[in-house]
């Protein structure tokens, strides 16, 4: 039996373990339907020398993009067509460990199964490619399909710039402290294309997550709990919005100046 990457290397392991526990957390919440929504960290600080030396284990596959700050970066991805329910149980049986190679636009398989990653690597990657220039510290991306907040992108009013991060964030305080960037969006492109991506970086340059109309949500984080963390938060704002509407009301919200106050108050 092939020996897996994660032994004897506990650092590593609790990384994939948390990505493990987040991709449980996605399929509970009916955001990861099949084989939807993608999870990629970016693990080179827990790579050593033997790492380095593993011969790939796939052949090298073209990223779509140009990824210079990846450079012999390795990252964790979710596989192609695997579902997150799976991958919350069998981590690596549903994901692989890869290497971006010198010319910065492709990528092998090193470990522990030849899994394709995620047909959004480019979107991902260009998402990395920039935190790391922009040196924000950030290792994680997720994308998935939040019920709420992909309904909001139904009504054209609310893909207005900052039109639907005002309003989530005034619907508790909490969205305003914990999504302080607020929501980007970005309008309907094809799924896996080089568009969305480039369209979902322009995005990042000004917010943390950004909403893919009809489609879905990217945020990135120092690790995944953290962007997890603010899709979170996100979404609770979007139920509490649609709730009161069900109940056949508008919500009044936090006014401006109450959520100026907030700003000051937490240094936001």
């Amino acid at each position: 039996m092939m020996k897996s990457i994660l032994e004897n290397r506990p650092a590593l392991k609790a990384e994939i373990e948390k990505v493990a526990e987040v991709a449980g957390y996605l399929w509970q919440k009916g955001w990861a339907e099949r084989n939807g929504g993608n999870i990629t960290v970016n693990v080179t600080e827990y790579v050593d020398d033997e790492i380095r030396q593993m011969p790939a284990i796939s052949e090298a596959y073209p990223i779509g993009t140009t990824v210079p700050a990846l450079k012999g970066c390795y990252f964790y991805c979710k596989g192609t067509n695997r579902r997150m329910r799976d991958l919350a149980r069998w981590p690596m049986e549903n994901g692989s460990i890869v290497r971006i190679l010198d010319d910065c636009a492709s990528y092998v398989i090193i470990a522990d199964n030849p899994v394709k990653p995620t047909s959004e690597i480019a979107a991902h990657l260009s998402m990395h490619n920039q935190m790391v220039e922009k040196g924000k510290g950030y290792k994680a991306a997720v994308h998935t399909h939040p019920i709420d907040l992909v309904a909001m992108t139904h009504n054209p009013k609310f893909l207005e710039k900052d039109v639907l991060t005002n309003l989530l964030w005034s619907m508790i305080p909490e969205t305003r402290a914990f999504c302080p960037k607020g929501l980007g969006i970005v309008p309907y492109k094809m799924p896996s294309s080089v568009e969305l991506a480039d369209a979902t970086i322009e995005q990042l340059e000004e917010y943390d997550v950004v909403m893919w109309e009809k489609h879905g949500v990217c945020a990135v984080g120092p690790d995944i709990m953290e962007a997890f963390d603010q899709v979170d938060v996100l979404s609770k704002a979007a139920q509490i919005y649609l709730t009161a509407k069900s109940m056949g009301f508008e919500p009044t919200g936090t006014t401006q100046e109450q959520m100026l106050e907030l700003q000051r108050a937490f240094n936001l």
